[in-house]
């Protein structure tokens, strides 16, 4: 829609010191023309933009200039609601509760109908976590170093990194810095994070690439694991991985395929899953759970026998 394209210019050129039309028509993905007749609708609405020819010349919004709130539509104001609600929801503090008030309370005419998007980005740990975001957030502002003792499936550790994003993905929290000791980039999840404190302050001299957040980059797939299911778990397997993850064999039966990426993390997910399911292959996935289910039954045995 015109309109929302129109908001869109508006947006970036408020933003950004200056743009081109062809920067602009390339992502918008209309013509060099179009953008044209978008700037002088922008400029007849009484908006100041300048333009300018040559080398180094673009497109530019005058000094000062400060868009009113009601450039915004009433579904704005609700998609920026529910961002800062589900922020909230694992805020330590009440900013975030504070700033929707003044937002609501300065845009109680403008904001109609009821909120139709509820997010809640906390957890089972929100008394310990809320704590650690905020802490975090406050060394990533003033650019201070944070140790910690971690926790992972290779042993324990302390490390001290220049925190440099927090990031929430995959129903958990992560933090994303520079780790001195491992002289690399790395992310880490804030509920296996103890004992964290703040250190020395460190400057931003780094070139911080944004952090790779695909499933593939942060958990590379090493397997393929081919199992069958009782046709039972079929809500399982559609809520884990989706309704094209499996195909119905003649018997009612599910066959399921998927590439994964460790053995551990494999394992635990079909042990979940007790008697239901049968894997077809790698042959040392199957080896493990009998070797694992071999153990429970021989500790039960023993139990039993000491009664």
């Amino acid at each position: 829609m015109k309109i929302d394209r129109l908001i869109g210019i508006l947006s970036i050129l408020l933003q950004e010191e200056k743009t081109t039309a062809p920067e602009l028509a390339e992502r918008f993905e209309v013509s060099k023309r179009t953008i044209n007749r978008d700037i002088e609708d922008l400029c007849n609405a009484g908006i100041p933009i300048c333009t300018t020819q040559g080398v180094g010349g673009g497109i530019r919004i005058m000094d000062g200039y400060k868009m009113d709130r009601t450039i915004l539509t009433s579904k704005d104001m609700q998609m920026i609601l529910a961002g800062l609600r589900s922020l909230d929801s694992v805020s330590g503090s009440s900013y975030c509760g504070q700033l929707m008030e003044k937002i609501q309370a300065g845009s109680s005419e403008f904001i109609s109908g009821r909120d139709s998007i509820l997010i809640d980005l906390s957890s089972w740990y929100r008394e310990t976590l809320a704590p650690k975001i905020e802490f975090i957030q406050d060394a990533i502002e003033f650019g201070r170093r944070i140790r910690f003792h971690y926790y992972s499936p290779k042993g324990e550790s302390e490390r001290e990194i220049e925190p440099y994003y927090l990031i929430f993905k995959w129903s958990s929290w992560y933090v994303y810095g520079f780790c001195l000791d491992r002289k690399e980039f790395r992310t880490f999840k804030l509920n296996r994070m103890d004992k964290i404190v703040q250190s020395k302050s460190f400057e931003r001299k780094r070139d911080v690439p944004m952090p790779g957040l695909s499933t593939d980059e942060i958990f590379p797939m090493r397997g393929r694991v081919k199992a069958v299911f009782e046709k039972t778990q079929k809500w399982r397997l559609i809520e884990d991985f989706g309704i094209n993850s499996f195909s119905e064999l003649p018997e009612g039966e599910l066959l399921f395929e998927k590439e994964y990426a460790d053995d551990e993390g494999l394992l635990s997910w079909l042990l979940t899953f007790a008697d239901k399911v049968r894997v077809v292959e790698p042959e040392h996935i199957r080896e493990k759970l009998v070797e694992i289910t071999s153990k429970i039954t021989d500790k039960y045995r023993k139990d039993k026998n000491n009664e």
